[in-house]
């Protein structure tokens, strides 16, 4: 079992956060689903339960967007769920030595 509110702050840490949007759901799409602008503590609160996060279907979904433009989402495989931290790819490259 995981505590969502931990893992959640664990992700998070040092980075500032400026939305937060995720669903909880618990078989047959009872649960939560909440919304947060920028208030990443009112966000851990809401997530303060355990979930299984190994085999078996995917409990939480959502995303967090941070304010240095990248963001973080629920990656899932098999029932086997996590957060993964995107960021857009750098175009820093000389178009004129392509092909």
């Amino acid at each position: 079992m995981v505590n969502a509110k931990k893992e959640f702050l664990e992700h998070i840490e040092g980075k500032e956060v400026k939305f937060v949007k995720i669903k909880y759901d618990y078989r047959f799409n009872k649960g939560l689903k909440f919304e947060f602008a920028g208030d990443s503590c009112a966000a851990a609160e809401m997530l303060d339960f355990e979930y299984d996060s190994g085999y078996g279907t995917q409990h939480l979904y959502g995303v967090i967007w941070y304010k240095d433009g990248t963001w973080s989402e629920r990656g899932e495989y098999d029932g086997l769920e996590w957060w993964v931290h995107n960021s857009c790819p750098s175009l820093d490259i000389d178009f004129e030595d392509l092909p």
